[in-house]
C-alpha cells in the first residue's frame, strides 16, 4: 500500500515552527488506541506516558487557543496520575507473581 505524500498531513511545518493541529491528531489517535487495547489489568503504562507528554507539549505551545491550552494542561495532569495509577498497579502484580513463581518451585517439605 503506497503512502500518499501529497496529503496535508505529511507536509513540514515553517521551520521552527509547530504543528498543534498534528500534534493533536496524534494525541486523538493515542487516545483511541489505549481505550480499545485496554483490558481489564489496566492499559499500557508506556501508551499512557506517551500521551501525557503531548498533552504536556501541546499545553505549552505559545499559539494554541487559551481554552485548548488549559484543557491539554489539565488532561496531561490526569494521564499523569493514570501513569502513576498504572505503575504501581504493575509493581503490586508483578511482586505477587514473583512470590506465587517461588511459591510454586519451592520444594515440599514431607
Amino acid at each position: 500500500m503506497a503512502i500518499e505524500h501529497s496529503n496535508p498531513i505529511f507536509l513540514a511545518p515553517a521551520p521552527g515552527g509547530h504543528n498543534p493541529e498534528l500534534m493533536l491528531s496524534a494525541v486523538l489517535h493515542l487516545m483511541s488506541h489505549y481505550t480499545a487495547g485496554s483490558d481489564d489489568a489496566g492499559g499500557c503504562v508506556k501508551l499512557a506516558s506517551v500521551i501525557e507528554r503531548h498533552l504536556k507539549a501541546l499545553a505549552s505551545l505559545p499559539d494554541l487557543a487559551p481554552v485548548l491550552s488549559a484543557t491539554c494542561a489539565q488532561l496531561s495532569e490526569q494521564w499523569a496520575s493514570e501513569v502513576e495509577r498504572n505503575l504501581h498497579e504493575q509493581e503490586k502484580t508483578n511482586f505477587l507473581s514473583r512470590i506465587m513463581a517461588r511459591a510454586r518451585t519451592a520444594p515440599s517439605v514431607a
